[in-house]
């Protein structure tokens, strides 16, 4: 999950959220949909994670299929959704993504159904690897959605395709990354590190 947010500048709600059939693994695409301000946007997917999310795809498929067999509620879905396609919550598109291995009371309607993992265990993980790779400075899992932009920002990318990548309304959101873009800013060399001077 913390390759995937880093990897596509996802929100940690927004990794949570994804669907099954929000991976396009043939175009490398994630579709994010009703993110923050409740819009649908299209992100990269990281082609290093293919074989990953296809080996992930097959290990909860067996959780899909046991839900199936035993007769679950489907899924969580909109309310319009749900309206509109009543069983749609128990097809395997609209499975989550990274689901929960525990059943769990649904509080707004107090059906028994299979949610998305809760955030508090990511927070958890990520906060343990910070420690164990020994980094002092704060980070959280946020941390790598501001590096997605950033290191996008450092390799060349324009302003405005970031922009569509994290979901951005409003330009001047995204342009904060320019001023936290720290390699190289001043866009020079010194002569010392050309060699030009030898010591």
């Amino acid at each position: 999950m913390a390759m995937l947010i880093y990897g596509a500048g996802l929100r940690l709600q927004e990794c949570l959220q994804l669907r099954v059939k929000d991976v396009d693994i043939e175009q490398n695409i994630l579709i994010i949909r009703s993110g923050k301000g409740d819009r649908n946007r299209r992100t990269v997917l990281p082609e290093v994670l293919k074989d990953h999310l296809i080996k992930h795809l097959g290990e909860i498929r067996s959780l899909y299929e046991q839900d199936r067999k035993n007769e679950i509620a489907g899924v969580w879905l909109p309310d319009a959704l749900d309206k509109k396609y009543p069983n749609a919550g128990k097809e395997w598109g609209w499975f989550w993504l990274f689901p929960s291995k525990s059943l769990s009371i649904d509080p707004r309607s107090n059906i028994v159904r299979r949610h998305h993992i809760h955030p508090s265990l990511l927070h958890k993980a990520f906060k343990t690897a910070v420690w164990k790779a020994g980094i002092t400075k704060q980070a959280s899992v946020h941390t790598l959605r501001h590096s997605f932009a950033t290191h996008l920002l450092e390799s060349g990318y324009d302003i405005r395709t970031i922009q569509e990548l994290l979901g951005h309304r409003n330009l001047q959101t995204t342009m904060i990354y320019t001023h936290v873009a720290t390699k190289n800013v001043l866009g020079v060399r010194s002569p010392l590190d050309k060699g030009v001077i030898g010591l």
